[in-house]
């Protein structure tokens, strides 16, 4: 087993269990007439109020796996790298950098649901009183969430250009229809895709969309590069 396939198999078990994670924290369901304490507090919470029903290990674990799993997405960026280097070194070192540091902050994010959930539950709990002092919390959180995910964002898109713009160029060791094969366009085409697929399937990946996207991309570099 050469580099390219080793780095590309590690991508896409990181993509596998870090979705696994997505799953954990957010793939559950519940009947908001059954927690009549958090509905006061729904436009907050804004359907993050099944967390109330997992359990201490399953919010810790599908904390874990995603913060477990970001060195093996990162070795899958690193296979992209060496995949684009050809055609334009510094180009594509710029591109691994990006999808790097998007991956920090995403582990952050990720691990930070962890919290959510505890939030949640203890918002849940707590006597009358006490609920402004979670809610307030839980409303630094969700500001703390949206200004890690933006940078996040901006980064994985302009990466992802990157990655198409140098794949239909030619020059590298991808074939040029990889260029239609990046986390952002296989992201619209997962979100596309579920308004099609059967409930229970919708239901049992709910949150994993990214995830998902990582892994098909891997997926296709690792077979396209396989005899690099």
């Amino acid at each position: 087993m050469n580099l390219f396939q080793f780095t590309g198999i590690l991508g896409i078990l990181g993509a596998i269990l870090y979705g696994l994670g997505d799953v954990l924290l957010l793939a559950s369901k519940i009947r908001p007439e059954d927690y009549p304490r958090l509905k006061p507090f729904a436009r907050l919470l804004s359907d993050s109020e099944k967390m109330v029903v997992l359990s201490p290990k399953r919010l810790i674990w599908g904390a874990l796996l995603g913060v477990y799993s970001t060195p093996l997405v990162l070795a899958g960026f690193w296979q992209i790298y060496q995949g684009l280097r050809p055609a334009n070194g510094s180009l594509a070192l710029t591109a691994f950098f990006m999808f790097g540091f998007a991956s920090i902050f995403g582990t952050f994010v990720h691990g930070t649901f962890y919290y959510m959930g505890e939030y949640i539950q203890a918002l849940n709990r707590v006597d009358d009183s006490s609920q402004p002092i979670i809610a307030d919390m839980i409303s630094r959180h969700r500001t703390v969430l949206i200004l890690t995910y933006a940078p996040l964002l901006i980064l994985i898109t302009l990466a992802s250009i990157i990655f198409s713009l140098m794949a239909s160029s030619g020059n590298t060791l991808f074939p040029a229809w990889m260029a239609a094969i990046n986390p952002v366009t296989m992201t619209l085409a997962w979100l596309l895709l579920k308004r099609v697929l059967p409930e229970f399937i919708r239901d049992a990946t709910e949150g994993a969309g990214f995830n998902i996207a990582y892994l098909v991309f891997f997926l296709c570099s690792t077979i396209t590069l396989w005899n690099a």
